[in-house]
């Protein structure tokens, strides 16, 4: 017998013979209109679960992680703001419904059409099983380690800053806080850690964070157990972090210390850790057999204390709710459920590629025009730097330029990350923005990748365009999923109802000559390539490079895209092409009206016996082979694709289309998800037939003499550029 019938018939026996499980006399703080309201709520919840696993016995349903044990969350959120931004962990069913009551909404055929995977569920569309709703300030999660936690203290934070700056889209008000919850084993993931540990450093610092933590700790993590006691050790005289600890067996006592928490939180405006008693009833899934880890003691001693029938043992202390009445509305809430259920499995699905694509890219969304910064706010923000504009500069300064320009027009623009501040960036691009701007818009983080990204995520929830900026491409990797799993999801998952806009800059790529090895020198942007939805630009000279952030700052505002502007580490300080002290790689600053738009890509010459095909540093490398080939009689023409995702294939094949032969060149590996790969494939189906790559070698990158041993050359290039042409 399935563990969930177990559960339900001891319900049936146990409610009528008032064999209830013993605990403490109701807490004061609900009424008894309350107490029934917040059963109704549970009962739902346990009801749902329980279908669930009835659909996908009969192949009409697809998910089965349950709550039953967690029903305690409906306290919780009944202890909150329907305003209160929460991020949930998967097991909160009963918090979403509890939530839906505080705004008259009946959740329970929303939910059902989630089970289902029903085109006509209303968050995601048929997507995913997600807890969520855009009318009760729900983000939908598909996290299943914490990774929301980051986003989550971002979101606390925009709160404070919003005060002092709102943002044109704001989404929270100014006495709001956030919570976030999620299990105890998820809690010691590094993601979480790192979240808290932000929370606690911010705290600490007396910055504002109504940021409330929510650990349901029901004492496992599918099949392995959390040492008793542990997450209290672990939490409980955190730094910057206030400790409460409630039975979320016990609705009267969940709630009390949930309200506790959360005023403390909303008028101190710090961080909190509500630790909440649970027990999981069922195993962690429908195919999950808790028995074959955990003995059927331990098993049915959790059974017996669903907190369920605390409920009805509490409501019948307290006068609320007789345990025969309460019996009916059990079977009431699961008759109504299977009536939902069996019209939910009739409505239509997602079928076809388009139709579960739909989502990737938000919608746009309306902006207040804006006509560039004024004369009199560059000249007090630039002073001198005004006169230099006429002159050519390096990349970094004219990216510093651009960034100072779109922050004197869009206040909501908000920079973030590791010595940006101060130091202004390690190399001196963001020099002079923190003393232009404030503190408050060009923010100093701890060292923490994760954090960094997931405070620009959830700053975007509440309005901000967030610019946050990872410091080496490699320091990425450990980070990743904060764009892969969060920001670009989001969409997806919300059927376009929730974005991340933003910009994130990273520097990176090869050939800083003797510096730093393969953590600052790293050419693998596989990973941000393959992420849907997401656009990554790079630059390869400095007016290019603000012509395209200003492209990438509207495609984050008005489009709500997620962009990464990847900035070539070895450019930044280019002045020369060919001779010493020529000046050929510095640009002048272009008007701040100019763009370059998204596709576009840039042509130089129009040579007609090859093309070369490239970007970033290889732009550069390719116009100095140029010199080579035009002294071998060839005539070749540059391409610099700028896009790198998604490619700007269809402009790239018609700007080559009149060239005898088309060489690629990529500074990413051969054989690891470089663009080359899609480049040559789409040239080789358009029926060319003369194609050549020149890529970096399947390595790490060295430091010393051998920085660039491994990567391309102008004089590689030039070599297979003749080899193609000439045969």
């Amino acid at each position: 017998m399935p563990r969930s019938l177990i559960v339900h018939e001891n319900f049936l026996a146990r409610v009528p013979a008032r064999d209830l499980p013993a605990g403490a006399a109701p807490a004061p703080g609900l009424d008894p209109q309350e107490m029934v309201a917040l059963f109704r709520c549970q009962c739902l919840s346990r009801a749902l679960d329980r279908t669930s696993r009835a659909m996908q016995k009969a192949g009409q349903g697809f998910y089965t992680i349950g709550s039953s044990g967690h029903e305690g969350m409906a306290a919780v959120a009944h202890a909150l703001r329907p305003t209160d931004m929460a991020f949930l962990h998967y097991r909160d069913a009963a918090f979403q419904i509890a939530r839906a009551a505080q705004v008259g909404q009946d959740i329970a055929r929303d939910m059902l059409l989630s089970f289902a995977s029903s085109s006509e569920d209303p968050i995601s569309g048929g997507r995913h099983k997600v807890l969520g709703s855009k009318a009760l300030a729900i983000p939908p999660q598909t996290s299943t380690i914490a990774s929301h936690l980051p986003k989550a203290v971002g979101a606390a934070y925009s709160i404070g800053l919003a005060r002092r700056r709102p943002p044109e889209h704001r989404a929270l008000p100014e006495d709001a806080l956030v919570m976030a919850s999620f299990g105890d084993a998820s809690a010691n993931h590094s993601t979480a850690q790192g979240a808290f540990n932000t929370a606690g450093w911010t705290a600490f610092q007396t910055v504002p964070l109504p940021m409330l933590f929510v650990c349901e700790d029901n004492g496992i993590g599918i099949s392995t157990k959390t040492p008793r006691g542990w997450i209290e050790a672990s939490f409980r005289n955190r730094p910057g972090l206030r400790y409460f600890a409630a039975n979320g067996l016990d609705i009267t006592d969940a709630y009390a210390v949930a309200a506790e928490a959360a005023d403390y939180v909303r008028t101190r405006r710090r961080p909190a850790f509500l630790h909440l008693r649970t027990v999981r009833l069922y195993g962690h899934a429908g195919a999950d057999l808790p028995t074959t880890y955990m003995s059927r003691e331990e098993v049915e001693a959790e059974e017996a204390n669903d907190p369920l029938l605390h409920t009805v043992r509490l409501m019948d202390e307290a006068g609320a709710l007789s345990p025969d009445k309460a019996l009916a509305i059990y079977l009431e809430t699961q008759e109504r459920v299977d009536r939902i259920a069996a019209e939910a499995v009739t409505r239509p699905r997602l079928k076809t590629a388009p139709e579960v694509m739909a989502s990737l890219i938000p919608p746009a969304r309306p902006c207040s025009p804006t006509n560039g910064p004024s004369f009199e706010a560059r000249a007090a923000a630039y002073g001198t730097d005004l006169r230099a504009m006429d002159e050519p500069q390096p990349m970094s300064r004219l990216i510093n330029w651009a960034l100072t320009d779109l922050m004197l027009e869009h206040p909501e623009i908000v920079l973030m990350g590791e010595d940006i501040g101060r130091k202004g960036g390690v190399y001196g691009v963001t020099q002079k923005l923190q003393s232009r701007f404030g503190c408050n818009r060009v923010i100093d983080t701890l060292l923490d990748e994760q954090s960094i990204l997931g405070l620009g995520i959830g700053m975007a929830h509440n309005g901000f365009l967030p610019v946050p900026e990872i410091q080496f491409l490699a320091y990425l990797h450990n980070a990743e999923d904060q764009i892969r799993g969060e920001a670009a999801t989001l969409p997806f998952f919300s059927n376009g109802q929730y974005a991340n806009p933003m910009v994130v800059r990273i520097a990176g790529l090869g050939y800083q000559k003797g510096f730093g090895g393969h953590f600052h020198n790293d050419n693998s942007i596989a990973v941000l390539r393959d992420i849907p939805g997401l656009i990554l630009a790079c630059p390869s000279d400095g007016a290019e490079a603000a012509m395209m952030l200003r492209e990438c700052v509207r495609l984050a505002r008005e489009e709500q895209r997620l962009v990464v502007f990847l900035e070539p580490i070895a450019l930044y300080p280019m002045r020369d092409l060919k001779d010493e002290k020529d000046g050929g790689w510095m640009r002048t600053y272009p008007d701040p009206s100019r763009r370059i738009a998204f596709g576009e890509i840039g042509i130089h010459g129009d040579g007609r016996d090859l093309s070369i095909v490239t970007y970033g540093n290889g732009n550069y490398l390719s116009q100095q082979a140029n010199f080579a080939l035009r002294e071998n009689g060839v005539s070749a023409r540059i391409i610099d694709l700028r896009w790198l995702a998604p490619l700007p294939l269809d402009a790239m094949l018609e700007a080559t289309r009149d060239c005898g032969a088309v060489l690629v060149v990529d500074e990413c590996r051969r054989s690891a998800g470089g663009p080359a790969e899609a480049l040559v494939t789409a040239l080789a189906e358009d029926g060319r037939s003369r194609i050549a790559r020149v890529t970096a070698e399947d390595s790490f990158i060295a430091t010393g003499p051998a920085y660039a041993a491994t990567l391309p050359s102008a004089a590689g290039i030039a070599e297979a550029a003749l080899k193609l042409v000439k045969g």
